[in-house]
């Protein structure tokens, strides 16, 4: 079967200028080493290649964000009702109705237009400049203005400003990780590379737009700009890459559909039997309208745009930026959880972990140790050998400039109280050989005394190893090859711990001896690390106990993703000790990953399948390009998981678009994160993602509350009126009175429910079935013995007013009031599954505010004459005073006890 290639992968097919020769480049874009783009080659190239610039991402439509709240089945339904009021004369009905609609737009619009207003602020809104050689001579320009041909002049400090085929290269070293996600800078060279398939982090001969230069120096010829770099290709892949819709918003579209054909089928009934009864048409069908309109809670959509409003306002406060309203919601939905490694889960910085002397292994925290010389030795060699600057300034705080390795070396030098200043005094450089093609060690030369010079190495451990002959031990001694193979032995146990690891060996020499790299005294290895972000540990837990699986996937090695996953305990279903169940590595992630979203489409015969593993099974994926994380998320997506995607760089923007909840990094992360993100942690601090968590799971569930309150207390109204015509016992119920129980006592203490507090357990169960309904049979049956015991009582009440006053208004205040305090008293009921004895609730003075608002305006009306009249409700006595109380205290009693009983 043949499976055509769609534009999404075939924008990633692998460029080739890494294959070419750097003359031959320079020949086909018109520039040379020497002098650079000529005039005439700029206007050409221009014209040909076009500028360095990236289309903006646009922020969401001012008018398209307000629309949007008018775009459910909910507020169509409240839409419909309002055209439905107007049609039988109720002109102030429709309008309450439609008031409703549009305070929910509204406040959904002020909070969200708020929240991305914080985020643009965050936007870096510098445009670098960039040294480049024109017509002969080194010029600045901006960095817009870079075009194909240019040579690029290439730093410490420097921000590469377009993709470039490296001409000159010396000890340069380039921070790819926000594009390539390498946690450690990559040395860069100027050889052919051959693999047409090489990824893109071992392109060691190129320098891609959106990286750093840490170290050395170079040349580079511009080979794309804009949208043709890698930087722009994963920007197309972001356009290119749809928002899901939201988990809440499925539910609530699919609640609004049965609504749709309960209160047509509800409006059909009570309009038949009403004029079987022998009322009149028109005053029947007023009232199925507004019994109809009853099916529909109007209150919803405004309780849900207030309660993720406020659960926003309550995130901001903790430096969490939420761009959408259900993003917060959302989170609380995720199932799987996928953590970009470096500037997430990682400092994104080096430091010395572990030093290990011929005598002993030494942890940092052991630092300072003043009386371990062979350990000194090694700290003043790191030192000496080394091109970093150490500053301190006025009021004593002291900052490093130099490569994230060589600045671990100082800040350890620094832990354990070396005075740095005064050994740069003592042995001053005289002279230094840097690591080259088939070198990698550094060597620095220093004056020891008038007559005698110190050497200094440090690099790659066996390397380093095989300059030496002797070892310290008090004096140096000969190595043996016992002592070399358990050198070799300890390194390799280090770099399998994810350690960075260096060797570092000295020797002293007379002044006038020839300089030669050998006879070195070996002093020990250091082992240096990514640190983890303090607190991640932890996290992960926190995780694992709300039921989120955890996957880390990144662009560095794949042993260096296995060590931090191992100290993270990254997979909760594993029982070893370090917590890693499988990794997936190499070229082929990007296809395998794939291929489970095609099986799953039916293009291939099985689903879910990495190699021989389901993609479930699978914690680690390293060595991933921008759209291997892609598809990677999509692929855990086909197999039906909600997933959050954190990230801080360019190499994460697709994924985090594509994840239902994208979370970026406000500080260390890139503009191009940030500007697709949903969730923005303005401090870079990860843990809040488990409060917001939390607070997502809350809001779902006052929600669920407030609507399980409001379809209740309407289907009692249903059910009473349906139950009165067949009974033919007159109307409870006018319609002025059905929209009276819906616009006016059920919002506020809807609302109230969705201010409730997190309960106890909300982070000790499992996320939802992604395809679990917000209303599913099991509440439809709780939902009907709820709304049955308060029609039950609401109808006896209606029946002792019938006993003694007639089908009359007075019989009918007395079902109205017993019916409205019924509801008000239920929303006790519906804040909690559990009986109220059973579990401790904190309290919740909105709904007590609520109450009294609603019980408020309720009797108001029996003391307003104009009121009473509106809705045709007259004086009523003590004694039909004991019997409303009755009716609306039993059923709470009732509902809340009828809670143990499984149905």
């Amino acid at each position: 079967m043949t499976i055509e290639r769609s534009p999404l992968t075939s924008i990633y097919l692998a460029t080739i200028w890494h294959q070419r020769e750097v003359a031959e480049i320079l020949a086909e874009l018109n520039t040379s080493v020497v002098s650079g783009l000529s005039s005439v080659g700029i206007r050409e190239n221009i014209a040909k290649y076009g500028r360095n610039t990236l289309p903006e991402a646009q922020p969401r439509s001012r008018l398209i964000v307000f629309l949007g709240y008018f775009w459910s089945i909910p507020v169509a339904l409240l839409a419909l009702a309002a055209v439905l009021s107007l049609a039988t004369g109720s002109q102030v009905d429709a309008a309450v109705i439609m008031g409703v609609v549009v305070i929910n737009a509204v406040l959904g619009y002020v909070t969200e237009s708020r929240s991305e207003r914080i985020i643009l602020s965050l936007k870096n809104l510098v445009s670098p400049s960039t040294l480049v050689i024109r017509n002969g001579q080194e010029i600045t320009i901006d960095s817009e203005m870079v075009i194909v041909g240019d040579i690029l002049i290439l730093k410490p400090g420097s921000y590469v400003a377009a993709d470039v085929r490296l001409i000159k290269s010396d000890r340069l070293t380039v921070d790819e990780s926000a594009l390539t996600g390498e946690s450690v800078p990559v040395l860069k060279n100027t050889q052919l590379l051959t693999d047409k398939s090489i990824p893109l982090a071992e392109r060691h001969n190129m320098a891609y737009r959106g990286t750093y230069v840490t170290g050395g120096q170079g040349l580079g010829v511009v080979v794309a700009v804009g949208q043709q770099t890698e930087m722009g290709k994963v920007q197309a892949l972001v356009s290119e890459t749809a928002i899901p819709q939201t988990p809440l918003s499925q539910q609530l579209d699919r609640t609004g559909e049965q609504l749709v054909l309960l209160s047509s089928t509800v409006c059909l009934v009570v309009l038949g039997l009403g004029v079987l009864r022998g009322y009149r048409f028109l005053e029947m069908l007023k009232t199925a309208i507004a019994l109809a309109v009853a099916a529909v809670p109007e209150g919803l959509p405004t309780v849900a745009t207030i309660t993720l409003a406020l659960g926003i306002n309550r995130m901001r406060q903790q430096k969490v930026l939420v761009r959408r309203l259900d993003a917060i919601e959302t989170l609380g939905s995720v199932q799987t959880i996928c953590l970009d490694k470096t500037g997430t889960l990682t400092d994104n910085q080096m430091s010395v972990a572990v030093i290990n002397t011929p005598r002993d292994t030494i942890a940092l925290e052991e630092l300072p140790l003043s009386s371990n010389r062979d350990l000194l030795q090694l700290i003043e060699v790191a030192v000496l050998c080394n091109e970093s600057k150490v500053n301190k300034n006025s009021q004593g705080e002291i900052t490093i400039e130099g490569s994230p390795t060589e600045k671990a070396l100082m800040q350890m030098a620094i832990s354990a109280g070396l005075d740095i200043p005064t050994l740069l005094t003592l042995y001053p450089l005289i002279e230094t050989y840097h690591r080259a093609n088939q070198r990698n060690y550094m060597a620095t030369v220093h004056q020891l005394d008038g007559t005698r010079k110190l050497m200094a190495v440090k690099g790659s451990p066996l390397e380093v190893l095989e300059l030496c002959k002797y070892k310290l031990d008090e004096q140096p001694i000969l190595l043996s090859e016992a002592d070399k193979q358990a050198i070799a032995l300890s390194n390799q146990q280090m770099t399998s711990d994810a350690l960075r690891v260096l060797g570092m060996a000295y020797k002293e020499i007379d002044s006038t001896e020839e300089i030669n790299l050998d006879n070195f005294v070996w002093l020990g290895l250091t082992g240096m690390v990514n640190p983890i972000r303090p607190g991640v540990k932890e996290l992960i837990a926190e995780f694992h106990r709300a039921g989120i699986d955890t996957v880390m996937i990144t662009g560095d090695q794949e042993n260096t993703a296995q060590a931090i996953a191992k100290q993270l305990n990254l997979s909760r279903r594993m029982s070893s000790e370090f917590g890693v169940r499988n990794s997936c590595r190499g070229a082929s992630v990007a296809a395998k990953a794939l291929l489970c979203v095609l099986r799953r489409r039916g293009v291939a015969p099985e689903f879910g399948i990495v190699g021989n593993r389901k993609i479930d099974d699978i914690n680690v994926f390293a060595r991933v390009t921008p759209a291997d994380k892609l598809k990677i998320v999509r692929a855990f997506q086909t197999e039906g998981k909600i997933v959050a995607m954190t990230g801080d760089g360019i190499n994460d923007a697709p994924a985090l678009k594509a994840a239902e909840v994208g979370i970026a990094m406000g500080k260390t992360g890139t503009d191009v994160a940030r500007e697709v993100a949903d969730i923005v942690l303005e401090n870079d601090n990860l843990a809040t993602a488990i409060t917001a968590v939390s607070q997502g799971r809350t809001i779902y569930n006052n929600i669920k509350k407030a609507l399980h309150f409001l379809l209740a207390t309407n289907l009692s109204e249903i059910m009473v009126m349906v139950a009165a015509n067949l009974l033919g016992i007159g109307q409870p119920l006018n319609a002025i009175q059905l929209l009276w129980l819906n616009l006016v006592t059920d919002i506020f203490p809807g609302l109230a429910l969705g201010l409730e507090a997190p309960e106890p357990d909300v982070l000790n169960v499992p996320p939802r079935p992604s395809n679990a309904a917000i209303v599913d049979i099991r509440d439809f049956q709780r939902l009907g013995i709820e709304a049955s015991v308060i029609s039950l009582f609401t109808l006896l009440a209606y029946g002792y007013g019938i006993a003694n006053y007639g089908i009359s208004n007075h019989a009918s205040t007395i079902a109205f009031m017993s019916l409205v305090t019924a509801q008000l008293l239920h929303t006790f009921c519906c804040r909690s599954e559990r009986p109220f004895w059973q579990v401790r609730l904190q309290p919740n003075h909105y709904l007590t505010i609520a109450l009294g608002i609603s019980l408020g305006l309720q009797f108001v009306c029996l003391l307003v004459p104009s009121l009473g009249s509106l809705l045709k409700i007259v004086t009523v006595n003590s004694l039909d005073f004991i019997i409303i109380a009755i009716a609306a205290f039993l059923p709470l009693l009732i509902n809340e006890v009828t809670k143990k009983i499984d149905f």
